[in-house]
């Protein structure tokens, strides 16, 4: 039996398309996300990336594939269901797991029309639904799912905020459940994967666009240890190691995977992940797949092995 998973990561879709929205649907907040789509995003955001990602995707054997986030421009939910039809095409709820962006949370919205559709999506295995009650809103989170050796564990950073504001909060309930379900997983010995949109490391992204309570949850997870942690929200490529209980992990950032990409940096990419067990911890080989414009498709650019122990250091290796 193949004890090693193989996953990808993919953030910041911006999949939905505008074409078709009411005045009466810029009221809000949204009117600034809807500008920023006609000036900006539409333009670098481009419907041949996704194809590309889709085609790639499907010739590579994976076990899973993560989403941390903006599927959606400015959260309509004409623009949820736009993303379940695509999530369908990537594969099965059981196959994917997504957790939200700040995008989708431009304003307040009702829950059985937007988020409702991606429950499946989200939603923790149902046999640990007694770590996290599954009810709507940011109670549903953290989420959990257990593949092979692997905790998948979702939260979401994803909440309303001012104008010009793209910041996220946890808040003090959602800390306390993830506190309990990283001391769990730890005692079952999973590599325990978080999953977050905003990056949890000060300094990734500027003020204006910063993890609110981010010294909090570093804190929380110096204290509880965690062997990974997985964001999108900056737009570019970023590792870095960060301080656990059983030893450093990695963190490590995803551009948009939907991006022609302006900047070199900010050019539609995505990782792809081999989690293996070793005699010391566990192993992990980090491959990124990047999109090459004049041929329109998706290519392996570089490998990174990793090695996180059960105690000790973290060591890496181009």
């Amino acid at each position: 039996m193949n004890s090693s998973f193989r996953f990808a990561h993919i953030s910041d879709l911006h999949l939905t398309s505008l074409d078709d929205v009411k005045v009466s649907d810029l009221l809000n907040k949204r009117a600034l996300g809807y500008l920023s789509w006609r000036l900006r995003r539409r333009r670098e955001h481009a419907p041949e990336v996704l194809a590309a990602l889709l085609r790639d995707l499907r010739q590579l054997t994976l076990d899973h594939i993560v989403i941390t986030g903006d599927l959606t421009h400015i959260g309509l939910p004409s623009e949820f269901q736009q993303a379940r039809q695509w999530l369908e095409t990537l594969g099965a709820p059981t196959d994917v797991t997504v957790v939200p962006g700040n995008h989708e949370t431009y304003v307040n919205t009702a829950w059985d029309n937007t988020f409702a559709l991606w429950t499946p999506y989200m939603a923790s295995d149902s046999g640990i639904r007694t770590i996290a009650e599954q009810r709507p809103g940011r109670e549903f989170f953290p989420s959990v799912r257990v593949r092979r050796r692997v905790a998948l564990i979702g939260l979401t950073s994803a909440c309303p905020t001012a104008p010009f504001l793209a910041t996220g909060s946890l808040g003090p309930m959602q800390l306390k459940r993830l506190e309990e379900i990283l001391d769990q997983t730890g005692r079952q010995e999973l590599f325990r994967i978080l999953l977050i949109h905003h990056p949890p490391v000060a300094g990734t992204v500027g003020w204006r666009k910063r993890l609110t309570d981010g010294p909090a949850l570093s804190g929380l997870l110096a204290r509880h240890g965690v062997e990974m942690v997985l964001h999108g929200h900056a737009h570019r490529p970023f590792v870095a190691h960060h301080s656990g209980a059983r030893g450093p992990f990695p963190v490590i950032g995803v551009p948009s995977s939907s991006a022609l990409g302006r900047k070199l940096d900010h050019r539609a990419r995505y990782n792809i992940y081999e989690v293996s067990p070793s005699p010391a911890g566990w192993a992990i080989r980090m491959s990124v797949r990047g999109y090459v414009l004049q041929d329109r498709c998706f290519i392996g650019e570089d490998q990174h092995d990793m090695a996180v122990p059960r105690s000790g250091n973290l060591k890496s290796s181009a």
